[in-house]
Parts: structure tokens; sequence; C-alpha cells
């Protein structure tokens, strides 16, 4: 079964993290199938980077985001459909 979950990059005490495709038995840091963006929660706001038509995509194959993904998906969504009406 196929998960989108978050994975853990950067430096001891100062976190970043990848939101990838992978298997969901599969180690946190393990291989993964898909790197789908990114997220920064050490910003101030926290920055969110998500290819949001590839996240639609897999989660049309039958990916699971987790609690934590699905609210950064929600958050991206929210952002983007802000931006244009602003520009």
């Amino acid at each position: 079964m196929l998960a989108i979950q978050l994975m853990r990059t950067g430096a001891k005490k100062s976190p970043s993290y990848r939101v990838v495709v992978k298997e969901m038995k599969s180690k946190r840091d393990g291989a993964y199938l898909e790197n789908l963006g990114t997220y920064n929660p050490a910003r101030n706001p926290a920055e969110i980077k998500l290819d949001l038509s590839r996240v639609n995509y897999w989660i049309g194959k039958g990916a699971q985001p987790t609690n934590t993904v699905s609210r950064l998906i929600k958050a991206s969504t929210k952002t983007e459909a802000s931006a244009p009406a602003a520009s």
C-alpha cells in the first residue's frame, strides 16, 4: 500500500522535510517512488512547496496521505487558491 509521507532532511535540531510517495511499511528515510515537494517548519511562516497535480495523481492511484501531509495539502491548496486572486 502506498503512502504520502514526510521524509526528514536537514541538520541536527534544524529539520526540513520532503513530501514523498513510498510504501507504507518502508523506513521513514528509506527509498521512495517520487518526491512531491518540500516542507520547512523552521521558516516563519512555515514554507510549503507541493506539486498539487502530482499529489492528486498519486491520491487517485490509491496513495494515502498521513495526517500531517493531509494538513499540508489543505494549507497548500488554500494558499494556491488565494494567490492567483491577489495577482
